[in-house]
């Protein structure tokens, strides 16, 4: 076995050998693709798998928890407005922050909410959920949820894949989403290096055939090392798109509309231009969503839209409405860049601005790109169903590349014993 696995070490190293005038610089980036490798293994081994999951989260979620979405009673539904109404009036400490608008005949009303502000601690009312079901025939309380909560309880299962997919449950520090921060630091440096390994997959022009190749035959050595290698140069266009659409959804204000914006003339940003509350200390709205609609359905009848209301949600760091657009059901959005948004002032009800996806400059059209991508949504079922089987792929290329590395760390330790 030894020498089976030094024999194949030194045919790999031999075919692959560069000109001598190149091989320090390989040298070096094979070095730093190997560390960063395996410093990125772990966490894209669980986000492979993840988003292989939460391609499908809705339809999961909905198969495991039918209590909280499918509608149970008979009879004409309520007004989604006057069961919010309902909802907050019979318990003063909710804030709901997520309101469709539209509704299938057989959905429940899902709900988000937080807690307001207690006037005697200054902080917000801890709940204990942030999501609730309502039948939309009598308002009656289906069910409900801490969305993300770290559980594998049916409720919690889907939130908590979906969570763990983009920060790993990292927990915030100082009010910052550390989780979040640090996974798209993992993706910035998952974008370079899949350019050094890309470089590195061609060893000399003469012998670039045997990077796409797999050879099935020759054993468990190699065949690892073709799955790692020729599997990363036959996706490495996908691959690049999901490391640049993870940094932009994870680094969106921080990295991405900043990087964008210089190349690029970019729409004004609401949330861009307000520095967000604490999570704790969400802003109370002075205006109420009935007004906010009102304002919402008057600037769609001056753009022409005939589109209905899709759906109101409250940013409550940011103090901030949003009002969306599309017809039930439509609100996963698919073959397109997603649904337009509206933005108004919660303490006033100022309009603040808009997102039209696929309008605007270049880069406006870029960022409204970059989760319909990475959710491949934007090519609907066909779409969902690559990125499912691209998560397992990256999960396999992460398990593959820490074979490679520790089957020549032990071929390299019994090379050195024997002598």
């Amino acid at each position: 076995m030894k020498k089976f696995i030094e024999s194949n070490l030194s045919a790999d190293i031999e075919q692959e050998k560069p000109s001598t005038k190149s091989r320090t610089g390989r040298q070096i980036l094979t070095l730093l693709h190997r560390w960063a490798g395996l410093f990125l293994a772990v966490f894209l081994f669980i986000s492979g798998l993840t988003g292989a999951i939460i391609s499908w989260d809705h339809e999961l979620d909905e198969w495991l928890n039918p209590q909280l979405f499918e509608r149970q009673s008979e009879g004409d539904p309520l007004s989604p407005l006057v069961l919010a109404d309902q909802l907050e009036a019979s318990d003063p400490r909710i804030l709901i922050t997520w309101l469709p608008l539209s509704l299938e005949p057989d959905e429940n009303l899902g709900l988000g909410v937080i807690g307001r502000l207690d006037p005697n601690t200054g902080k917000a009312f801890d709940l204990g959920f942030n999501q609730i079901a309502l039948d939309p025939v009598n308002g009656e309380v289906r069910g409900s949820r801490m969305w993300g909560e770290i559980s594998l309880s049916r409720e919690n299962f889907l939130p908590f894949l979906y969570k763990l997919h983009y920060s790993m449950h990292i927990p915030d520090v100082f009010d910052i989403e550390m989780g979040i921060v640090f996974m798209g630091i993992l993706a910035m440096v998952w974008c370079i290096d899949c350019f050094i390994a890309l470089w590195i997959s061609f060893p000399n022009f003469q012998t670039w055939r045997k990077s796409f190749a797999f050879r099935w035959k020759q054993g468990s050595y190699k065949l690892n090392f073709d799955l790692h290698r020729s599997g990363g140069v036959w996706l490495w266009g996908m691959l690049l798109i999901l490391a640049i659409t993870a940094v932009s959804m994870n680094l969106k204000l921080e990295v991405t509309r900043p990087v964008v914006a210089f190349f690029s003339e970019l729409a004004p940003n609401p949330f861009a231009m307000r520095t967000p509350n604490p999570h704790d200390e969400p802003i109370e709205p002075l205006i109420g969503r009935h007004e906010i609609i009102q304002l919402a359905s008057a600037e769609a009848k001056k753009r022409n839209w005939d589109t209905p209301l899709g759906g109101l949600f409250y940013a409550s760091e940011y103090g901030i409405y949003g009002v969306t657009f599309h017809e039930p059901g439509h609100d996963h959005a698919e073959f397109s860049l997603g649904n337009p948004w509206l933005y108004f002032d919660g303490r006033d009800g100022a309009y603040l601005g808009d997102r039209i996806p696929g309008s605007g400059s270049a880069g406006d059209i870029f960022l409204d790109a970059q989760f319909p991508l990475h959710s491949g949504r934007i090519l609907g079922l066909p779409g969902r169903i690559m990125v499912s089987i691209l998560g397992l792929l990256v999960a396999t290329l992460s398990v593959t590349g820490v074979v490679i590395w520790q089957r020549k760390r032990w071929a390299r330790a019994r090379m050195i014993n024997n002598h």
